[in-house]
């Protein structure tokens, strides 16, 4: 996680550094359901290849948003699923969900 000396003095622009870019949106979004596979993840992010996919979920770990569970099996499975931070989360995603639905309605 960041030291709080490095984040930026205006709130909305920690939250943007934090989950402000197109992959990491969409990765809470798929994570908002349950715990996700890399594969199920990399499947479901159109246009997104392995090394981004990678890169983002490592952020987000690091961040403190979601947990890595890596199980010992062959196979190995790894599973990605929300912290306890990364659920507070949950309301903003839902929020951004219903202003898309309602931006969409609206051109119709």
């Amino acid at each position: 996680m960041k030291a709080k000396k490095d984040l930026p003095e205006c709130p909305v622009a920690t939250t943007v550094g934090l989950i402000g870019n197109k992959w990491k949106l969409l990765i809470l979004r798929d994570v908002l359901t349950g715990p996700k596979r890399f594969g199920e993840l990399l499947k479901s992010l159109d246009g997104i290849n392995p090394k981004v996919l990678t890169e983002n979920l490592k952020q987000m770990e690091a961040d403190g948003l979601l947990i890595r569970t890596a199980y010992d099996e062959t196979p190995l499975r790894v599973e990605y699923r929300l912290s306890e931070l990364g659920e507070t989360m949950r309301p903003i995603i839902g929020q951004l969900e219903q202003w898309g639905l309602r931006y969409k309605a609206m051109l119709d």
